[in-house]
């Protein structure tokens, strides 16, 4: 399972004109999903997202949470993380999830968000989304579990 996360004062994902998701303060988080990743693999993002300390502190060292800070999550799907570019100008998407089983993880994960107490708004599963948003800092980070 792979994550891009992005400290965001505010984000919002919109598809055909509404609003699907949105949150102030806190983490955009682009969500890919591999064949092998399994509920186990999303909880455990999950938690290294919600613990992870990338926010300021009073001194401004990246040394509190989103949880920390009362911040929420905007989590999107996104199977273009695992693009292989290597060779040829067209990447292949063959090292992302199958749709179905994507589809139940991307849920599963953003259960686990809400269980460790954080707002998680979501983008639509699969659709053309448009995203708009506001980096913190800008502050980018990739994980892989």
């Amino acid at each position: 399972m792979r994550a891009t996360l992005q400290r965001v004062t505010r984000a919002t994902c919109t598809v055909e004109g509404e609003v699907t998701g949105q949150t102030g303060p806190g983490l955009l988080v682009l969500l890919g999903v591999a064949p092998g990743d399994t509920e186990e693999t999303a909880r455990a993002l999950a938690t290294k997202i919600a613990k992870l300390r990338i926010f300021n502190d009073e001194n401004g060292k990246m040394n509190r949470s989103v949880l920390d800070i009362g911040g929420g999550v905007l989590s999107v799907s996104q199977f273009t993380l695992y693009a292989d570019t290597r060779s040829g100008n067209r990447p292949s998407f063959t090292a992302a999830a199958p749709p179905e089983q994507a589809r139940a993880l991307y849920g599963t994960f953003n259960a686990a968000l809400r269980d460790l107490g954080l707002p998680v708004g979501e983008g639509v599963f699969g659709a053309h989304m448009v995203l708009d948003l506001t980096n913190d800092g800008p502050v980018t980070l990739t994980l892989d579990l």
